[in-house]
């Protein structure tokens, strides 16, 4: 695991967006390059502002857009941000990650809950079966 990474995944990067690119959604080879490459996919780490256009470029959606849609309904995704439990059918073969966006969000205690714990860390996923998910934890509990 690259260092860039595992400092966001400890949520020490609250001004960078993670990005996880499934194989079977994007075969551009070249994204390795920005990234790491993971079992099905490359996750990349990279600042806000451009983790957000290279969302967009990759996906055809806007980040924040996606991010509130997929807000609405709650599942699972992985601590390392390489896969998920789609809530629609888990455990169905036709249920795979697409790809993530997170952001992590630095400990709040005014807001309580959650975010009075430590940083947050807030993902979103999209499944092969079109249904977009969310999940959220603080780093020390993965």
């Amino acid at each position: 695991m690259t260092d860039p990474r595992e400092e966001f995944l400890a949520g020490d990067r609250p001004d960078d967006v993670a990005l996880f690119l499934a194989d079977s959604y994007v075969s551009d080879d070249r994204l390795a390059e920005f990234g790491e490459r993971v079992d099905d996919g490359v996750l990349i780490v990279v600042d806000g502002e451009r983790g957000r256009n290279a969302f967009q470029a990759a996906t055809g959606m806007e980040a924040m857009q996606f991010a509130k849609s997929a807000m609405d309904l709650e599942g699972i995704i992985d601590a390392d941000l390489t896969g998920g439990t789609c809530p629609e059918t888990p455990g169905d073969g036709d249920h795979e990650v697409q790809f993530i966006f997170a952001f992590a969000e630095e400990q709040n205690e005014d807001v309580g809950g959650i975010y009075a714990e430590g940083d947050v860390i807030h993902a979103y996923a999209q499944c092969t079966c079109g249904t977009a998910y969310s999940d959220r934890w603080n780093p020390a509990d993965a």
